[in-house]
């Protein structure tokens, strides 16, 4: 069974507490926890004494409108539920409120995800100019209580928080997190789990990946063989050798009826969920079900090997462009995003180069190889651009990896930088908004040590919680380009993560290091406060049930398969004398498959 939500924890800040209203005053125990907030808060004045949350009373400034009377009536139901008891609640002008939790409106910094929070002997204001910036100050709150707040089981017990000013405000307005369902499909409920965690460290972007080459994951009523095939692959590569297959079948994909529930979740959290459709490469799982699409009729099958495949999408075709408007349109109405990712990344040229139809295209575009790109590129180009004013006319914009800028692109769309951090500077020059997402920083698909040995087979190359810490966004950003870096996201691929205990195990705690790069304004990040800070989401982790990675706390591995990490010294030497699982045959490297 799944742990409760931690935000239906965090906006109960009140909930659990006054269910203990009714006890006989006297001395108690507090479990007090030192100042533990990750993202650590732009200005942070603690003060001496608590205030006990427990029975207080809330006011909701009627400024804020249903925003606002959204998040007290969720606190006001937890309350109901944890107590049996309705606490008070009042909505009115601030200038008529009592002792308790005081949600105001008002301006608390240059973002909507600002807020105040000021906590003294009469209680606990938070300001905001809307719902994410309450959210925002919700989730801090919740960070200052002991974990066992975040235990689902824990009842009638009371907590007090620490007085304390607080400022703050994000860096970085796009703060996103990519989930790859493409190759591995995970539930509706894991990644609510997912988007759980996401909230509490202040994420607001979830990059949903929906189709792939080995997998087509979401309902299109239009195109039933879309899930019907192309969500069903034959077997699976387990391992980094392409012989190393389960020979067993793998399916899964959402209903229309799921997204849209995820989609409400996040918002209830304040994450907006972005849809990704890749064309007009990693297709497989399309052509497999429409094979009329690809530019040599198939036969085609759903790929169970991993890497990129030659068969893409014939853009020379145009019931090619009918399908993806017939796709995009469904998508447009389960996802109310602003932005919509089109992929754009890792599409081979060499079924156009060869493919009658596509060359017709290229004719009748008068495409040619010029400025160091090839006209099939430039006829990528032609495929972004339509799509992009396809939904421009819908009123939505586009996301898509680095490779679109390869041609000619058009104004208004935004670039995401993968394979460096080259392609993003390089946008941001050229006027282009652009997401940092740098593959040695902020992919979470990598080991979460060297001890490769000892973790479960991942992708490759290794990234630790500490080096993802490091990363700088705007390094080698001209300053007068700056504005263009609009935020930064880590990618969790799932080749080889089939369970949601190994989703979590990667996910965690590098999303807690990756909060802090998107919030914290340059400078502001200190290696050894965060160290510190772990420990709570650790315990908090622990009491939500999180399956994560141990390996700052010196231990290495899943569970079942923990052991001590290495010293130094016996790192140095197993990295010397050991190649690394990549290099090695299948049949040296079998043991190492199941983890």
């Amino acid at each position: 069974m799944k742990k409760a939500t931690i935000l239906t924890a965090a906006i109960s800040l009140l909930a659990t507490l006054a269910s203990c209203g009714n006890k006989t005053p006297g001395d108690y125990a507090f479990e007090d926890v030192p100042f533990s907030v990750i993202p650590y808060p732009q200005s942070v004045t603690l003060g001496e004494g608590f205030f006990e949350l427990t029975g207080a009373d809330f006011y909701v400034d009627e400024a804020l409108g249903a925003e606002g009377t959204d998040v007290a009536g969720s606190f006001s139901a937890r309350l109901a539920e944890l107590s049996g008891m309705n606490g008070k609640m009042t909505t009115g002008a601030p200038s008529s409120f009592g002792r308790g939790i005081r949600l105001v409106k008002g301006e608390a910094g240059p973002s909507p995800d600002a807020y105040l929070l000021k906590i003294d002997e009469d209680g606990v204001t938070v300001t905001a100019s809307c719902k994410s910036g309450l959210l925002n100050a919700v989730h801090t709150l919740a960070q200052m209580l002991p974990a066992s707040y975040f235990n689902p089981d824990t009842r009638g017990t009371r907590y007090r928080v620490q007085f304390a000013e607080i400022q703050d405000s994000p860096r970085f307005s796009y703060r996103g997190v990519l989930i790859d369902a493409g190759r591995h499909f995970f539930s509706a409920e894991e990644i609510k789990r997912c988007l759980d965690v996401m909230a509490l460290y202040k994420v607001n972007r979830f990059h949903w990946h929906l189709t792939e080459d080995q997998g087509w994951r979401i309902e299109i009523k239009k195109y039933p063989r879309l899930t019907e095939v192309g969500s069903v692959r034959k077997e699976t590569q387990v391992a980094h050798w392409r012989d190393s297959l389960d020979h067993q079948p793998y399916s899964g994909y959402y209903t229309q009826d799921e997204i849209r529930d995820v989609v409400a979740y996040a918002a209830e959290r304040g994450i907006t969920v972005i849809p990704e459709i890749d064309l007009p490469g990693h297709m497989m799982s399309a052509l497999a079900a429409y094979p009329e699409l690809g530019c040599t009729g198939g036969p085609y099958e759903v790929a169970t090997t991993w890497g990129v495949k030659p068969d893409v999408l014939c853009v020379g075709n145009e019931k090619t462009f009918e399908f993806l408007e017939d796709v995009l349109t469904e998508v447009l109405d389960l996802f109310p995003s602003e932005y919509i990712n089109i992929g754009g990344d890792e599409c081979p040229k060499v079924r156009w180069e060869e493919c009658p139809r596509c060359q017709a295209r290229i004719r009748e575009l008068g495409l040619r190889d010029r400025n160091g790109h090839t006209a099939e590129q430039y006829l990528q180009s032609y495929v972004t651009n339509r799509i992009q004013k396809f939904l421009a006319s819908k009123g939505r914009k586009i996301i898509g990896w680095e490779e679109i800028l390869e041609g000619d692109l058009d104004a208004g769309a935004t670039i995401m930088s993968w394979r460096g951090i080259e392609p993003g500077i390089r946008a941001a020059a050229k006027g282009f908004d652009a997401i940092m997402a740098p593959g040695y920083y902020m992919y979470i698909d990598r080991y979460n040590s060297e001890e490769w040995d000892r973790e479960p087979v991942s992708i490759g190359a290794c990234l630790t919680t500490e080096m993802m810490y490091t990363y700088e966004p705007c390094e080698g950003v001209a300053e007068d380009a700056e504005s263009h870096i609009i935020g930064v996201q880590a990618n969790l691929w799932t080749e080889f993560i089939g369970s949601d205990e190994y989703l979590e195990y990667m996910l965690l705690p590098r999303l807690a290091a990756l909060c802090e790069v998107q919030w914290e304004a340059p400078g502001a990040r200190d290696w050894d406060r965060f160290r510190a800070a772990l420990d709570h989401s650790a315990a908090i982790y622990e009491a939500m049930g999180y399956t994560y990675c141990k390996y700052t706390w010196g231990t290495v591995g899943m569970p079942g398969y923990e052991q001590p990490a290495r010293t130094p010294e016996e790192l140095e030497e197993f990295l010397q004398t050991r190649k690394g699982p990549w290099e090695m045959s299948y049949e040296e490297g079998k043991d190492l498959i199941i983890k």
